[in-house]
């Protein structure tokens, strides 16, 4: 067989392929929500009436851009969503996300965060970690967080914590590091539904990073105002180069857009440079490759279970994002971990990853991530904070085969690493 040819012994391909066995019912649920979204996005497209001329691009201040408002109109019917930016000019999730709250937020609002506290790249966004003369607390916006209890809001500290000036209920999808459950989308429409009673004109803004094609709908269709993500994540299947979106209310779309442009422009300009037809065929692609990811999630938390390790999401838990995180406690496991991830990769497989201070976090990361789209975490990919637990957070995959090799070739070296005999 092809894995002897990877180095994988007979024993841990039989103890994977056991494992991966027993997962055949939850493969075979995920196919349901790829089949809804891939029939969504074909609509969406037939709707606003995408042609080939849609992928010719304009230069300068690009204000015929036909491919540009065609995607921004497609995203909209995708996500649920009144209107839409989704532009190259937006570097990364965290430029999304910036985009969004300085867009809607004024001096002397209040952002209340219900899931805890941000990516650690945020958080210099909002100013908790440090002071650059940009941080939203700086600019005036008073900031509150809350901690959820589990896999559910603290609705009653929340609806205590929402007073005459709460602008923005901000909610992050993705547990990013902090080891939690995701909240389900039923239980954002129930707190949505609460804050409103409370403050009808609060917005609900929602970190969307690795969550979106994971349900039938978005949160956009449970009660969020507005949300943001990135496109070298999910909805760019891998295809697109880069970029990042912001979709919800057209009036809060509109004050994100004079962020992005100047109040005077707004979305009516912006290049797209020749990546509207990688954007569009990535969007395309999307559910099947986020059900690559989600399948392989599964696939390391079912034998890293096994193993012993402690797992978020759990096997049986409902996904609400692609990440998996698996507790390690061990530093030279972690390094072991994403240096078998780089090896598995198609690309610079041959390089060792090494943890380094990387701007926006507090402590050394570790990322290992050899990627057709650099940075691309719908690609397999793993990264993981040096620090106590030693949490490392896995995603990605475009094809579940690679991912299967991955865990066989991780199980491997833990197993060489503890010096003993074949468990299995």
């Amino acid at each position: 067989m092809m894995y002897r040819d990877f180095g994988i012994s007979q024993n841990i391909q039989d103890f994977v392929e056991k494992q991966e066995g027993a997962l055949g019912p939850l493969f075979f649920a995920l196919e349901k929500a790829k089949r809804f979204n891939n029939l969504k996005i074909l609509k969406a497209m037939q709707e606003a009436g995408l042609s080939d001329h849609h992928f010719h691009w304009n230069t300068g201040y690009a204000y015929d851009d036909h491919g540009r408002d065609a995607t921004e109109k497609i995203y909209s019917k995708v996500f649920d969503a009144q209107d839409a930016l989704v532009r190259p000019a937006i570097a990364s999730g965290t430029h999304a996300i910036t985009l969004m709250l300085t867009g809607i937020l004024r001096p002397g609002d209040h952002l209340l965060t219900i899931t805890g506290t941000p990516y650690d790249t945020l958080l210099a966004v909002i100013g908790t970690s440090e002071k650059n003369g940009s941080t939203l607390i700086e600019l005036g916006v008073e900031y509150e967080e809350i901690p959820m209890i589990g896999r559910e809001f603290d609705v009653e500290k929340i609806k205590n914590a929402i007073k005459a000036n709460t602008k923005v209920l901000y909610l992050q999808r993705s547990q990013g590091y902090s080891f939690r459950e995701t909240f389900s989308l039923e239980s954002l429409e129930s707190i949505a539904i609460i804050a409103k009673l409370i403050k009808p004109d609060i917005i609900v803004a929602v970190d969307n990073c690795y969550g979106e094609f994971t349900s039938e709908k978005e949160p956009t269709s449970y009660g969020a105002d507005i949300m943001a993500g990135s496109l070298i994540k999910n909805p760019g299947g891998g295809l697109t180069l880069s970029g990042g979106y912001v979709v919800g209310r057209k009036d809060l779309i509109t004050l994100c857009s004079h962020k992005l442009t100047s109040p005077s422009l707004g979305k009516e300009v912006g290049g797209t440079f020749g990546i509207t037809r990688t954007l569009l065929q990535g969007l395309y692609f999307a559910p099947t490759v986020v059900t690559h990811a989600l399948q392989s999630a599964l696939l390391f938390a079912k034998v890293f279970s096994e193993l012993g390790y402690e797992i978020k999401p759990e096997v049986e838990d409902h996904r609400e994002d692609i990440i998996q995180a698996i507790m390690l406690r061990d530093p030279k496991k972690v390094l072991a971990f994403c240096e078998e991830v780089q090896k598995s990769s198609p690309v610079d497989s041959h390089l060792t990853p090494i943890p380094w201070a990387m701007p926006g976090y507090d402590a050394e990361v570790i990322m290992a991530a050899g990627t057709f789209i650099q940075g691309a975490s719908i690609e397999l990919s793993a990264d993981a904070p040096m620090r106590e637990p030693y949490v490392v957070y896995v995603q990605g995959a475009l094809l579940y085969e690679q991912a299967k090799l991955c865990v066989m070739k991780i199980v491997q070296r833990f197993q060489e690493m503890e010096n003993r005999e074949p468990l299995f």
